[in-house]
């Protein structure tokens, strides 16, 4: 029997973005700002030759987790990213909804 990947998520500061990785190979990331107290996510993606494996929701699990652990709000301008914290409302407390609120007024409002 073949051993598990080992599937990790790192926060690569440099980069702005969150990290997955497969047995240290990069598998996939998920973009972001830092700003006011804020992680701003803005886009995820994961390559190819890992899709259908779960990554994605692990990555924003892993991504989600760490801004917790770091006291951050979250804005998830990421379609994927919001619809994970829509599917575990355990996030949901994450989420800076007077931010969403702003962005999504009408402009001039």
């Amino acid at each position: 029997m073949a051993d598990e990947a080992r599937i990790e998520v790192v926060d690569d500061r440099e980069k702005r973005r969150f990290e997955i990785r497969v047995d240290g190979e990069l598998a996939g990331f998920a973009d972001y700002s830092r700003r006011g107290g804020r992680l701003i996510f803005r886009h995820t993606e994961i390559d190819d030759a890992f899709e259908g494996r779960g990554l994605g929701s692990k990555l924003a699990q892993g991504a989600l987790d760490a801004a917790r652990a770091g006291g951050e709000a979250v804005v998830p301008l990421c379609p994927f990213v919001a619809s994970y914290i829509e599917k575990h409302p355990e996030y949901e407390d994450l989420v800076d909804q007077e931010c969403l609120e702003y962005l999504d007024r009408p402009r001039g409002s």
